[in-house]
């Protein structure tokens, strides 16, 4: 019965660690759960995430359409990230 027990958990722990990683190619420290530009999910439909760095800040967007929205302002862009940082 502790076996039993002991399996259920591990299973439940390891169900809830699945739930909360990050998604495929951004950090699980990313502070954003979605994109700094355009508020979509991170590897929906619009394909593997872009990292752009601006002053040593790495910011992910969904995809290579919000660069040119990232670039007209990135100043703004990276506040959203290290604002989201800060409050973890």
């Amino acid at each position: 019965m502790k076996a039993i027990l002991a399996l259920l958990l591990v299973a439940a722990v390891c169900s809830i660690s699945f739930l909360h990683a990050a998604p495929e190619g951004i950090p699980a420290s990313y502070p954003l759960k979605t994109c700094a530009v355009s508020g979509e999910a991170f590897g929906g439909e619009m394909g593997k995430p872009v990292k752009v760095t601006h002053e040593g800040t790495d910011v992910y967007l969904c995809c290579k359409s919000c660069l040119k929205d990232f670039k007209a302002d990135p100043a703004k862009y990276v506040k959203m990230v290290k604002d989201a940082a800060a409050k973890k």
